[in-house]
């Protein structure tokens, strides 16, 4: 019986990338609580997604210091590196509000 390679996180040339099935809708949790607490225990006031476009958002949210979003599709890139970036941007209670982003990147792969 074959075994099946865990799905983790790997870095590549720098850039966090996940595995993903076209096939699968699956949540992406971007944890931003020690860069919150750097800033004065700030909070996530509003979050925004930018997906491939490739990619479906199915869903998303956030609380207090994690931003998540559920995602369908992907289609591997014709060229290029199979990457496709998945960009989560926050504004924050602060005032001034603090935005800022933090991107993935997905890999498609059947399974």
């Amino acid at each position: 019986m074959a075994t099946q390679k865990p799905t983790t996180y790997v870095l590549d040339r720098g850039d966090l990338v996940i595995e993903k099935d076209p096939n699968a809708v699956l949540d992406y949790a971007f944890d931003w609580s020690a860069w919150l607490a750097l800033n004065g225990g700030d909070t996530i006031a509003s979050v925004e997604f930018v997906v491939d476009p490739s990619l479906t958002v199915v869903d998303f949210g956030f609380d207090g210091t994690t931003a998540t979003v559920w995602l369908s599709g992907g289609v591997k890139p014709v060229s290029g590196p199979n990457k496709l970036r998945v960009t989560c941007r926050i504004t924050t209670n602060n005032n001034p509000a603090r935005i800022d982003d933090r991107s993935v990147f997905l890999k498609i792969v059947e399974r």
